[in-house]
């Protein structure tokens, strides 16, 4: 069959389908809320793009032609489907930002409550994430750092090191599996997570260290530019630890980064504009009074070490960032991709409309999400994944 002309709009068979019910342009223009020469212009539109008369026009009355009839039943169920469309689709929309407050609001608010309830509630939101099917896990002792290697092939060698956010307080190899599973399948590839200590038992350095050791372990095993290290919040400012570390130390740069809603400002001066007119950015400002000092200790908040948008980016692998644009950390991730495309860094920095920070976890229900993971796995292995795995995996 021939294609509709692409000139067809909605307006013009909303028009026809107005006049055709009501055979009277003045009543059908008072039901759009339009004039009668608009609407008798938007008819004579359709019938020159459909190449037929769809009305016959007299002083007295309006009927359809034979041709208009054969258009009227066809359109009529189009329009509904349509509307019926929308309407789904903004309420999938309102359920979806009721589910991820439902899922992220115990976090928010035990943290305030202490280090064990914030532990507890942060593993058990993690526990209420599907591992797509045919995803195992395993353990391995990399250099006396014990981590889980996620993938669908148990005796393949990681190419993939994740390190998992938390505020550097929460978080486990083995909370971790919804998502490092997710990033196996979409990379094709196994994932080490290491199990790296942390605070306040042990402050900075000790995660970075335990990141750190797990890569170099992997990194004798296969190509240094063969591994993609991964993290998603403080994971992602432990990632940037990690290569300001090999660096200095002149050991082998990964191939590619990935930071997924990046937490890489210790100093956190982007929230602290937003502070004052915000309620949402003052309770984040709460959670981030508690988890820095407790995570550096001593440590300087401007440190280059522990604070990438200090740090000197030269030399640095390529990187992906994502970020949705209402996510509190948007600010640093975009001067993140400034900084790091102002020394030469290949960056790319994806924006998606959500507020949530690290969308990216809820890739099981939310779209955005799903395609953050897509574009994931496109990304690290240079090639379009199939479309049908995140959709199967998400079913």
């Amino acid at each position: 069959m021939p294609k509709a002309p692409d000139a067809i709009e909605l307006r013009h068979l909303r028009a026809f389908v107005a006049v055709a019910e009501e055979l009277n342009f003045s009543r059908a223009a008072e039901r759009l809320f339009i004039t009668q020469p608009a609407l008798s212009r938007q008819i004579r539109q359709l019938e020159r793009l459909v190449g037929v008369d769809l009305l016959t026009r007299s002083t007295h009355r309006v009927e359809l032609t034979v041709a208009g009839e054969a258009l009227l039943g066809r359109t009529r169920p189009l329009l509904g489907d349509l509307d019926a469309a929308l309407v789904t689709t903004r309420a999938v929309g309102g359920e979806n930002q009721q589910r991820l407050a439902r899922l992220t609001q115990p976090v928010i608010d035990r943290m305030l409550e202490g280090l064990d309830p914030y532990r507890e509630a942060f593993e058990a939101m993690n526990a209420q994430f599907p591992t797509p099917e045919g995803v195992t896990a395993r353990p391995v002792n990399a250099a006396g750092v014990p981590c889980l290697v996620y993938g669908t092939d148990p005796g393949r060698t990681p190419t993939v090191v994740y390190a998992h956010g938390g505020g550097n307080l929460a978080g486990s190899a083995y909370g971790s599996r919804p998502l490092a599973g997710i990033l196996a399948v979409a990379c094709a590839a196994s994932v080490l997570v290491p199990d790296f200590r942390l605070a306040p038992e042990h402050r900075y350095p000790a995660a970075v260290e335990d990141v750190e050791a797990a890569y170099q372990w992997l990194a004798g095993k296969t190509a240094p530019e063969d591994i993609t290290l991964i993290g998603d919040s403080s994971g992602a400012g432990l990632i940037m630890s990690v290569l300001h570390r090999l660096r200095a130390s002149g050991g082998a740069m990964p191939g590619k980064v990935v930071l997924l809603s990046p937490w890489v400002d210790q100093e956190c001066r982007f929230l602290d504009r937003e502070t004052e007119a915000s309620p949402q950015a003052r309770a984040v400002r709460d959670q981030v009074d508690m988890c820095v000092p407790t995570y550096l200790g001593g440590t300087a908040r401007d440190d280059p070490a522990v604070n990438a948008l200090r740090d000197d980016l030269t030399g640095y692998p390529a990187m992906l960032i994502q970020v949705g644009t209402g996510d509190f950390v948007v600010h640093e991730a975009r001067e993140l991709a400034a900084i790091a495309e102002g020394v030469g860094v290949p960056t790319e920095l994806e924006l998606y409309p959500v507020n949530t920070h690290v969308f990216q976890l809820f890739w099981s229900f939310l779209p955005e999400a799903a395609k953050a993971i897509e574009c994931v796995g496109h990304w690290v292995t240079d090639a379009s994944p199939d479309p049908q795995v995140i959709r199967s995996v998400r079913t």
